[in-house]
C-alpha cells in the first residue's frame, strides 16, 4: 500500500501551491514514490480522528503502514531518509543537508510567515502601514544572507537536495511580495526549483483538487 497524506479538501491559497501538503507531495515525486491524498474539510481537521494523526489540526500528515507522522519537514526528512535521491550519500553533506532544511522552516521562514499573517489579517489596523516596512526589512535581511551564500550557484550545496526543496517551498511565499525580484540570485534559484518535473507533478495534482472544488 501507497502512503497516504492529507491535503486541504479547498485550499486557502486559492490554488497557488503554498499549502505544506505541496512539501511533501513534491519529496515523494523526486523520489518516485506513488502516494495517496485524503482531503480534510477545515472542520474535519478538528475532529478527534484527525486529531489523532495531527495534535495542532493540521495538514498535512502522513500514513505508511503502522507510522503515523505530522509536521511537513519531520515528513519530508522520513521521505528522504528512506528512498535515494534528496539526500547525498556522504554523510557530511548529508548532514548540511538535513542542516539546511532546519534553516529553512526556523530561520528563514518564521519572519516571511508574520510578513504572510500581516498582509492578510492586519491590513485594516491603525498600525499596519508603519508595521509592514520592518516586517519587510526582516525578510530582506535572510534574503540577503541567502543570496550571499548562493552566489552563482544553482543550488545550496551542490547537487539539490532535500535542504534546497525546503527552501525553495518556504521562499515561494515570496512571490506576490515583489521581495524576490530585489535578489536575482535567490529569485533564479526559487526558479530552478519550480522548473524540476517533480515540482511540477507535485504542483499540478494540488491545483487539480482547487480547481475541482472551485468548480459550480
Amino acid at each position: 500500500m501507497p502512503p497516504t497524506i492529507t491535503a486541504f479538501e479547498n485550499s486557502p491559497d486559492r490554488g497557488r501551491g503554498q499549502a505544506r501538503d505541496m512539501r511533501v507531495r513534491w519529496a515523494l515525486e523526486e523520489v518516485g514514490q506513488p502516494y495517496d491524498v485524503r482531503l480534510v474539510s477545515f472542520e474535519a481537521m478538528k475532529a478527534p480522528a484527525h486529531l489523532a494523526l495531527h495534535p495542532f489540526g493540521q495538514i498535512p500528515t502522513y500514513e505508511d503502514g503502522d507510522l503515523a507522522l505530522f509536521e511537513s519537514g519531520a515528513i519530508v526528512l522520513h521521505i528522504a531518509e528512506r528512498h535515494d535521491g534528496l539526500l547525498p550519500k556522504d554523510a557530511n553533506a548529508r548532514s548540511r543537508a538535513i542542516a539546511w532544511m532546519f534553516a529553512a522552516l526556523s530561520t528563514v521562514e518564521p519572519p516571511i510567515v508574520e510578513l504572510a499573517m500581516a498582509m492578510l489579517f492586519e491590513r485594516d489596523k491603525s498600525w499596519y502601514a508603519e508595521r509592514l516596512p520592518m516586517l519587510q526589512d526582516r525578510v530582506r535581511v535572510r534574503l540577503g544572507e541567502l543570496s550571499r551564500h548562493l552566489g552563482s550557484a544553482d543550488w545550496l550545496d551542490g547537487a539539490f537536495n532535500a535542504g534546497d526543496l525546503m527552501m525553495v517551498t518556504v521562499l515561494r511565499r515570496l512571490n506576490t511580495s515583489g521581495l524576490l525580484d530585489e535578489y536575482p540570485a535567490v529569485a533564479a534559484y526559487v526558479g530552478r526549483g519550480e522548473a524540476r518535473p517533480a515540482f511540477r507533478r507535485a504542483f499540478d495534482a494540488q491545483l487539480a483538487v482547487f480547481n475541482a472544488a472551485s468548480r459550480p
